[in-house]
């Protein structure tokens, strides 16, 4: 059993839970997923089962599309609704469509800096944050960049603003609307989270846990090599072997990562070009 399924994540679930869930309906030993979601969160969430558990870095550096809804007026410990509220912005006030679309367009799209939130699973000496600061703990989470290719307002109403992310990996939402309500001045924290794509994984092909088993489980999972955005390359008999030995070939094509197949045109792994010589990265034979 190798390949990736696009599992629709339920709120109140940890990714980790989902994990362990498929663990066990499928009785599998390699399993693991492709990127965080919050808790309270839900959506797009590919699982990589068997050799497709080497293709997690490669899947979870790709971008991530997301929905949420923004409440202005306050902020809580953790930029969400399950955190205590730290601060409550006492006068009254109207969001503005324009003013809260103008803070966005320059400011918060492109390169960007943002603090993760301190109950993240960001490891500070060894430890995640969130057991720090349950403990009570005092510390300093480092600025990361991360890009944001674009934020589109879908509506705003009363107090709150409904958002549709295009984000790079490692972009926290829930630190985007708290910097927001600062900007605005208001405060704000995370209503709710959806993610709707991550690289090739869709909300609209995605599978409840409800609908999988292992008399579905194959013609539901996606093969490794459907799932790459690499140039093909082709070995002979003598190369294939070598490939998967491990060995590095000489080959006249452009630099670059590819999708390696044999002769027979199954797939054996991905390789990458550099000089002229081709050495193996992933094997999956």
């Amino acid at each position: 059993m190798n390949g990736v399924i696009n599992i629709l994540k339920p709120p109140g679930m940890t990714s980790f839970d989902v994990v362990a869930y498929l663990r066990k309906k499928l009785n599998v030993k390699k399993i693991g997923h492709t990127g965080t979601l919050d808790p309270g969160a839900a959506g797009v969430l590919p699982i990589c089962i068997g050799k497709a558990t080497k293709i997690v870095d490669y899947l979870t550096a790709q971008d991530k599309k997301y929905i949420c809804e923004i409440c202005f007026g306050e902020t809580t410990d953790t930029y969400d609704k399950y955190g205590n509220v730290v601060r409550r912005y006492e006068k009254d006030f109207t969001l503005d469509y324009q003013k809260l679309n103008q803070i966005i367009k320059s400011k918060f799209i492109g390169e960007i800096e943002q603090v993760p939130p301190a109950y993240s699973a960001i490891k500070i000496n060894g430890m995640r944050a969130y057991d720090l600061a349950r403990k009570g703990h005092e510390f300093e989470i480092p600025k990361r960049k991360v890009i944001i290719y674009n934020i589109d307002i879908i509506d705003v109403y009363s107090k709150r603003a409904l958002l549709e992310v295009h984000c790079s990996k490692g972009t926290y939402i829930r630190s985007l609307c708290y910097d927001l309500g600062e900007c605005l001045g208001y405060g704000a924290y995370m209503g709710f989270l959806l993610r709707t794509q991550t690289g090739k994984f869709k909300l609209d092909d995605s599978y409840v846990l409800e609908e999988i088993n292992k008399e579905n489980i194959n013609n539901i999972m996606l093969t490794v090599d459907k799932l790459l955005d690499y140039d093909s390359l082709k070995l002979d008999i003598d190369e294939s072997k070598k490939f998967c030995n491990g060995v590095i070939l000489s080959k006249r094509h452009k630099d670059g990562m590819y999708k390696i197949y044999n002769y027979k045109s199954e797939f054996l792994g991905i390789g990458n070009i550099n000089n002229n010589k081709l050495k193996p990265e992933k094997i999956f034979v």
